[in-house]
């Protein structure tokens, strides 16, 4: 059920020491082939850790023989030193596979500022190498947690191949591009350029359509390998469909279990001039503060829906706009609508329905209500 369901991968997850507590640290996920395609996309953060760095260049060459993963330590704002131990980690995984250091790919996630323990760190590889096996998934996609309260996997089925993939995200959840670390693997026969176009459609309206906290990590990565076990070349169609399906249920895991979410909120935006007139407004309104702690509160407060549209430069006009929550119209042609009290703000997921009245697009942003537990788990993250 994760990134060992297809044939040619094998994974593991071990406790490296690099976290206090003795919980696995380090994952490893290796490609054996007979194909190494990979593609990748990575954060749009100009401040990039170490590990997206060198990943973005080893992705250019477009094959990938492994991923080491860690948590504990994002390795970011860590200077020349922090490159080199990448650098070093990678060096150490192809050395025991026998390989090229050119093709393995690092990610890392935790605290920003500080450099990872390197001693514990390698040997953790080794232990990660040595207890390599098709079973390993479940403790590779444990080992990559960091806030995350559960494990966060998926796979899916297409005609005679695999998509499985394993992700991690709790906090920082509004990527461009990417989400947190995410690796997806396939047993389908394909070449670097088909993953890639998979990849970025998939992300494209899944992960980069997932705005928690309004925050970008610096460590964002996503990682699509094929392995071509399975000896099928698929259709590129429905092979992109198995990739969006697995991203979308791994965003979606992503969103339940965000930093202190007491709600899941979808902020369908209809009736836009264009796609990403409807993708702009979505995202304004799920970093509305002030709607994320209405909604939290159980408030209908559709004003706070209408402010946040205000803000942005789409094509609308105000006295044309319409909202809905979970399907009741309380705002009409800019206006009041139906009572607010007819809304049902009880269950955990909640639909913001905003209808631009401007053209046929049309694009659903998801974020999370503001919650005290939110503010209680990031006031001390560092100490």
């Amino acid at each position: 059920m994760s990134v060992t369901a297809p044939l040619g991968f094998r994974a593991a997850g071990v406790a490296a020491g690099i976290k206090s507590g003795g919980a696995r640290d380090l994952a490893l996920v290796v490609n054996d082939g007979p194909n190494r395609a990979a593609a990748g996309v990575f954060t749009a953060n100009r401040v990039k850790a170490a590990p997206v760095l060198w990943s973005q260049q080893v992705l250019s060459g477009g094959r990938v023989r492994a991923v080491v993963l860690n948590s504990g330590g994002a390795n970011a704002c860590t200077g020349p030193e922090g490159f080199q131990d990448t650098h070093a980690t990678a060096e150490k995984v192809a050395e025991l596979l026998a390989d090229s250091a050119g093709e393995i790919a690092v990610c890392s996630t935790g605290l920003i500022g500080e450099r990872l323990p390197m001693d514990p760190l390698l040997a953790g590889v080794e232990q990660a190498a040595a207890k390599l096996s098709r079973d390993g998934g479940l403790n590779a996609a444990d080992a990559i947690r960091t806030t995350d309260t559960v494990s966060k996997i998926s796979f899916k089925r297409g005609a005679g191949y695999m998509v499985g993939g394993m992700a991690k995200g709790a906090g920082m959840l509004a990527p461009a591009l990417a989400t947190m670390l995410c690796v997806i693997t396939t047993d389908a026969e394909l070449t670097a350029e088909e993953l890639d176009a998979a990849l970025r459609a998939a992300t494209a309206t899944t992960f980069d359509r997932l705005d928690a906290d309004g925050c970008m990590s610096t460590n964002d990565t996503v990682l699509l390998l094929s392995s071509g076990a399975a000896g099928v070349k698929p259709d590129l169609a429905e092979f992109g469909q198995k990739v969006t399906e697995v991203c979308a249920d791994l965003a979606r895991q992503l969103l339940v279990d965000a930093e202190g979410a007491s709600k899941a909120i979808a902020i369908e935006v209809v009736g836009a001039a264009s796609e990403d007139d409807a993708v702009t407004v979505g995202r304004a309104v799920a970093r509305s503060n002030l709607l994320k702690c209405a909604i939290h509160g159980e408030d209908p407060n559709w004003g706070r829906v209408l402010s946040a549209v205000g803000t942005t430069d789409a094509e609308f006009e105000p006295d044309r706009l319409n909202v809905a929550i979970n399907g009741i119209w309380i705002c009409r042609a800019g206006a009041v609508g139906d009572d607010r009290d007819k809304v049902d703000m009880r269950p955990r997921d909640v639909t913001i329905t905003v209808d631009l009245s401007a053209g046929p697009h049309t694009a659903t942003v998801h974020t999370t209500d503001l919650t005290a537990d939110y503010v209680h788990e990031n006031s001390a993250y560092s100490t």
